[in-house]
């Protein structure tokens, strides 16, 4: 049964997607052709109701055990595979599910600055047309409403930053070892340190990747313009931003 045997489990907006375009280089793993399939976070089908534009991001899940299993099915012999999809960290569920179907899967986890992550986050669903509120800290007290009203996890700016509540589950599930926590700025400013870091906690060779290509682009907002609650339906899904800029500087 080919299933993953690590995850690049977090957090939003901390470079995962780069992180998975530079693993994709180095001969002896295999990474998902699906970024993200979200596979741990549900048991079944995903849920059908959230906040604006969840919806059309919930069609994309890959739910089914057979899908799933067949994003590593071309995996070449001696190979790791994995996949990265950064909601795992923050849901503790998707931790007893994982637990469950891998044991013995290791998690590469990516940390932000959580005031800076958060304002990327709200940055990303502002300029792509979903989030109604157009200031930060008032979007960020709507999240307990939000939360309640079964919004998506993306949503929750304040909730995804509580990187030690997050951690501390996990390592009641899984030992030590098999968890690598380090920081997004060293993913930016020591790209080439920092993939061997991730490469000798996966037991792969050192000194085949240099650099984090830039991936995953979010748009600056535009200060002057208001927005109505229906101007969100103009964008089909989170990942849909306008005027692309590098996720480095988000």
């Amino acid at each position: 049964m080919p299933l993953p045997d690590f995850l690049i489990a977090g957090a939003p907006k901390a470079g995962t997607t780069a992180l998975h375009a530079a693993l994709q280089r180095h001969p002896e793993l295999y990474l998902s052709p699906v970024k993200e399939p979200k596979f741990f976070l549900t048991d079944g089908p995903p849920p059908t109701r959230g906040g604006p534009g969840d919806v059309q991001t919930y069609r994309e899940h890959v739910w089914r055990q057979e899908d799933y299993e067949a994003l590593f099915a071309a995996a070449p012999p001696g190979t790791l595979s994995g996949e990265a999809t950064p909601f795992y960290l923050y849901d503790r569920t998707a931790h007893r599910r994982i637990r469950d179907a891998v044991p013995h899967v290791r998690f590469v986890v990516v940390l932000r600055d959580p005031v800076e992550r958060a304002h990327s986050n709200w940055t990303h669903l502002w300029s792509a047309g979903l989030e109604p509120i157009g200031d930060v800290v008032r979007a960020c007290a709507e999240e307990d409403r939000r939360v309640t009203a079964g919004w998506a996890h993306f949503w929750h700016y304040v909730r995804l930053g509580r990187y030690g509540e997050q951690l501390a589950h996990l390592l009641t599930l899984f030992p030590r070892e098999q968890v690598l926590a380090f920081r997004y700025r060293d993913l930016v400013d020591r790209p080439a340190v920092t993939l061997d870091r991730i490469c000798a906690f996966l037991g792969v060779r050192q000194g085949l990747l240099a650099e984090v290509p830039r991936e995953n682009v979010t748009a600056h907002p535009d200060a002057g313009r208001t927005w109505t609650s229906g101007t969100h339906s103009t964008v089909a899904a989170h990942g849909s931003p306008r005027q692309p800029y590098l996720s480095s500087r988000a």
